[in-house]
């Protein structure tokens, strides 16, 4: 997963492959809850590895049930209806499917058997409504206080006594607002049916009725078979108990599936974007999303478990669609919306203004920064596309759909043959749903001839370049290329496989099948863990001698063109910015005094406990300096419009603050 403050997506062409989607999050904790509360062990297999499900495990653990790990599938030891914890406080982030079914569940238990619990989650969990919820459960007899804002989290649910339930009328409830009112209602109260069957009556139209028919499919597998009268009125059964199905399995999110729908549409042109782990049979309602794409003009094809998505009319047919059934994806047409061939008008959508963030007021925004004309209201929005393209820094709101969302605008028509990114801002946040979300992105798609950005950090020996390098590429997300590393891993090839430094032709030969791979700051050839010694002194000599052989540095340029991939690259030795990227979009030529130098260095050294003489030091980087200088392939200087810091006296925050200075100043947002 990303952690950068921000992520810059360069301007993508084509979108073609397979992505394996991640678990559903709507049914990942409706079965870990529902696995929590009943009794036995259930073995789910695919769970969803996120933010939101990890607080619901949080809270599962701290109940009292027993959860073990068994490679990929999570055993799950339920309390069987019994508290086995009668006070905790339960902090459930920013996770609206943890936080109202467990208010609900929680409150049920506490009531009838004498416990208290408190609720709480992040600002934004403290600003999404709950009252309806609540209201609903004061009415069966469950304590609830308000901790805060009546009406919103935090909460208190029980107050430590057992209190008799009024199980003998219908519960009633408001739909309206959020379906999971509801489906917190329908997993809670089978715990209270021993005497008599309990009904839920629903106030209003109920929205998002797909997530209710997900819901009550689920409860059937844990044994409680709701009768249902329309969306209206449903009842649980006297006596229903929850019971493991032994093994379940959590299918992939059909929601996150929408963006891959999405680019497939948008550019699936030489080969269709393929989707594993939900396909039409999916009993979720966002699976319906397909149906929107293909009225937009996608081709899909599907089966099983599976989805292939190719572009079909272009540009996408604009529509009018009430998206009652299909929120959550209805967010991703919002983007298709971009390249549409007028108005695209999305009703039914009043629940956005209640999730992560008011996500109808998050869209217009965003979505005016790239140009787009946009008209808003309380339940609808209406996109027309942008007659000119603007580069964008999209705000996310810590909303991972606004996220994945807005990495869609990468896909825009080249503005007037100039290749304008787009800057997704604080890129984490898909770490509620989807925390691979730009590595399966990035797996997919091609970008623009020359779009990925470039930035070289050259200099001499110990200058500092690969400690900087590697700190610019940490905070921009990008990758990472050590070039002083392959010429290194090129001379420990050579002294294992008994070759001659000064052999030429027999050092290219090994230099172009080199197996090199970098992960974090570990370098492996051919497997091998080479990280200690490729940072020897005697490796940095052998590698200064490899490197005169022109032959060798030819057969390493295509090596080192291939580490340019989306979404950037940073590029640190003696001739990136000179001879192997050229046309870097910001070059850095690091130096410092050979004093300076000389001291790093041997300050390096003894830490490490290896004994060390800084005069010796001083004269062997002089000697490597000047051979760099005059040799007669790619000698080291500065390139032309190269930045030049000197960082003598300079720590490595300061001159990554400056570097970082000047990259963006060189960004268009």
């Amino acid at each position: 997963m990303y952690s950068t403050a921000f992520l810059d997506l360069p301007p993508l062409v084509r979108a073609g492959g397979t992505v394996r989607l991640p678990g559903s999050k709507s049914i990942s904790n409706r079965v870990l809850l529902l696995a929590g509360l009943a009794e036995g062990t259930t073995a789910v297999h695919d769970l969803l590895d996120s933010d939101d499900t990890r607080v619901m495990l949080d809270a599962l653990a701290a109940l009292g049930c027993q959860l073990v790990r068994q490679g990929e599938v999570l055993q799950v030891t339920g309390i069987g209806g019994r508290l086995r914890t009668r006070e905790a406080a339960l902090f459930l982030g920013n996770a609206g499917t943890a936080m109202r079914p467990l208010t609900a569940a929680l409150a049920v238990l506490a009531a009838t058997q004498g416990g208290a619990f408190e609720l709480s989650g992040v600002p934004r969990m403290h600003e999404r409504p709950i009252g309806d919820l609540v209201d609903a459960l004061r009415q069966l007899g469950c304590p609830v206080a308000d901790l805060g804002r009546a009406g919103y989290p935090p909460l208190r649910v029980g107050d430590g006594a057992s209190h008799a339930l009024n199980t003998d009328a219908p519960i009633r409830v408001r739909g309206d607002v959020s379906s999971q009112f509801l489906t917190a209602l329908l997993l809670a109260l089978p715990l209270v049916t021993q005497e008599r069957a309990v009904t839920i009556e629903v106030d209003g139209e109920l929205i998002s009725k797909p997530y209710i028919d997900i819901t009550l499919r689920l409860l059937e597998r844990f044994g409680i078979a709701v009768q249902r009268e329309q969306y209206a009125r449903f009842v649980i059964p006297q006596g229903s108990r929850y019971q493991s199905p032994g093994s379940i399995h959590v299918e992939g999110d059909a929601s996150s599936a929408s963006y891959f729908v999405a680019m497939g549409a948008i550019a699936g042109t030489d080969a269709p974007v393929r989707i594993e782990g939900v396909g039409l049979d999916s009993i979720q309602g966002d699976i319906r999303f397909v149906d929107a794409a293909r009225a937009m003009g996608a081709q899909v094809d599907g089966g099983p478990g599976w989805l292939e998505v190719r572009r079909g009319a272009w540009p996408l047919k604009a529509l009018t669609l009430d998206c009652n059934h299909i929120p959550d994806a209805a967010m991703t047409l919002a983007m298709m919306a971009l390249y549409a061939d007028g108005p695209t008008r999305l009703s039914g959508i009043a629940s956005w203004r209640v999730k992560e963030t008011d996500r109808i007021a998050a869209m217009a925004a965003e979505l005016r920064k790239l140009g787009a004309t946009v008209v808003d209201g309380a339940d609808f929005i209406e996109v027309s596309p942008p007659r000119r393209w603007q580069a964008a820094a999209l705000h996310t709101y810590d909303d991972h759909r606004m996220a994945m969302c807005g990495s869609l605008a990468a896909f825009h028509p080249l503005a007037g043959g100039a290749a304008l990114p787009v800057r997704i801002v604080d890129p984490r946040c898909v770490g509620k749903t989807f925390p691979d979300y730009f590595e399966a992105l990035f797996d997919l798609v091609t970008p623009a001839p020359g779009g990925v950005p470039v930035l070289t950090v050259d200099g001499p020996t110990a200058s500092g370049k690969g400690t900087l390098a590697a700190e610019l590429a940490h905070k921009l997300g990008y990758h990472l290329l050590d070039s002083g590393a392959l010429y290194r891993a090129t001379a420990l090839a050579a002294q294992d496989a008994g070759i001659s430094l000064e052999d030429e032709p027999a050092l290219a030969a090994l230099a172009a099948r080199l197996e090199v791979h970098f992960t974090g700051h570990q370098v492996f050839l051919a497997g091998r863990d080479i990280t200690d010694p490729l940072r020897l002194e005697s490796t940095g000599g052998m590698a200064s001698r490899v490197s005169v052989h022109p032959a060798v540095r030819k057969a390493l340029h295509g090596l080192q063109l291939s580490f340019r991939r989306a979404p950037g690259l940073v590029a640190d030795g003696r001739d990136m910015g000179t001879v192997v990227f050229p046309e870097a979009d910001l070059k850095v030529f690091l130096t410092a005094s050979a004093d300076a130098r000389a001291e790093r260095r041997y300050k390096q050294l003894i830490s490490k406990g290896n004994s060390a003489n800084i005069d010796s030091l001083r004269a062997d980087l002089q000697m490597r300096d000047e051979r760099d200088k005059n040799r007669a392939v790619a000698p080291l200087k500065p390139a032309e419009d190269a930045m030049l810091l000197d960082n003598s006296s300079l720590s490595v925050e300061s001159s990554v603050e400056q570097v970082m200075g000047w990259w963006q100043q060189r960004r268009p947002f």
